[in-house]
This record gives C-alpha cells, structure tokens and sequence, in this order.
C-alpha cells in the first residue's frame, strides 16, 4: 500500500497519518460499542450489538437501514470480497508453516513413497497446467474441512474469544510495541516519556489481567448454565 502512494509529501509521512486516522476512528467506535452497550445492558451485554438481542423495532430505523444499504450496496459487495480475500490469505499465512512441516515429515518417512512424493499433472481448459500432490491435496483438504466444522460448532464462541484477546492484549498490543519504542529511540529510565509510556503499559496490564478475569468467569458461567 505505500509503494502506491505518490510524492510528494513523502510516503511515509502519508503512512503515517493515515494509520494515525485509521487507529483513532477505529479505537473511538471501539470505545463507543463498549462503553454505550455495557451502560445500556449492563452484564447482559451480548457478544453482537447488532443481532444479539432480537432488535427488530422500530421498523422504520430497519427501513432506514435498509435504505442506507441499498446506495452503498456496491461499496458493500466490494468489502465482502475484501474481507474473504483477507481471511484466505491469512489463514494461508499461519497454515502453510504447519502443511510444510508435515509434508517434509512424511516426505522424509516415506521417501519411496509415490502418493507422498510424485507429482501429478492436472489440465483445466483455460488456466495452465496444475501439478497435484495427492498427499498436498487430501491433508490440506481435510485440515481445512475439520478447522471449518471445527469454528462452527464451537461453544461458547465469544467467551473463548475474550479469554485469547484478554491473554493477547497486553503483550501484543501494548508491552512488544513500548519495549521495541524504548530501544528505537534509545529512552532512558526515569524519563518523563519513560514513565508516562511505562504507567500506561501497567494500567493496560492492570485492564488486561481483569477482562482475563471477567472472560473466565463468563466462561465457567456459560459452561455450568
């Protein structure tokens, strides 16, 4: 995406603030759905504000909606694509790693194998000619297959979702990026910027190790029910 953007000013400078934008809008909806939602439902907060509660009145805010939808349906369709476009490609980025690693391990357990090691060739009329593994090509299948019938029956789906963002908030989000800050600019302790940077990251613990609390709690709750 940077090296699209044009110059001047520097892309850089461009990248930077409109990720700035980017993480400020995004963090005050954030903020909002959070806030507004626990002071209008209080612990009964579903996991959807949009469908967890059965809100289907007053029909002319739906009518509205629908209304809404109907100028930005191309907008829509072209943020559909995007998104499945987004969740291929990343699944494809933490899976691969593991394809590769059991593939060599059978390829090197079964070196003399043919349904592990040869490669066969496969031609659809229009695209050039696909070489298929037929090990590739029933691990990967049935790997897919199970994670998907795996997502979908999966109880308690937001609970176990606050309890994984609850462990990787602070570390991922906030301790990695201010250690990584710190050396990068080279702050020394004590520091007005080093302890303003160093109380925030504590607070951010502090809120991290509570919804850890509160997402096990909901958890066990939704369990036992």
């Amino acid at each position: 995406m940077k090296d699209t953007l044009k110059s001047p000013p520097p892309e850089n400078k461009t990248m930077k603030k409109a990720s700035m934008i980017s993480i400020f809008i995004t963090s005050f909806f954030y903020l909002c759905c959070g806030c507004f939602g626990y002071a209008a439902f209080g612990n009964d907060t579903p996991g959807n504000l949009l469908t967890g509660f059965g809100f289907f009145e007053p029909y002319w805010l739906i009518d509205l909606q629908m209304l809404a939808l109907f100028f930005i349906w191309w907008e829509d369709i072209r943020l559909l694509i995007w998104s499945i476009y987004f969740h291929v490609f990343y699944f494809q980025i933490y899976s691969q790693p593991v394809f590769a690693f059991v593939e060599g391990w059978f390829s090197r357990k079964f070196p003399s194998s043919g349904f592990v090691n040869n490669f066969h060739s496969f031609k659809l009329p229009l695209i050039p000619t696909l070489q298929i593994n037929l090990l590739r090509l029933c691990f990967q299948t049935v790997c897919v297959a199970s994670t998907a019938a795996v997502a979908m029956a999966f109880p308690y789906f937001n609970q176990v979702l606050g309890v994984l963002g609850a462990l990787n908030f602070w570390p991922l989000a906030i301790y990695f990026p201010v250690e990584m800050y710190f050396v990068q600019k080279k702050i020394g302790a004590w520091t007005r910027k080093w302890i303003v940077l160093r109380t925030f990251s504590f607070v951010c613990l502090l809120v991290t190790i509570t919804g850890l609390i509160g997402s096990i709690e909901g958890l066990i709750s939704a369990k036992l029910g």
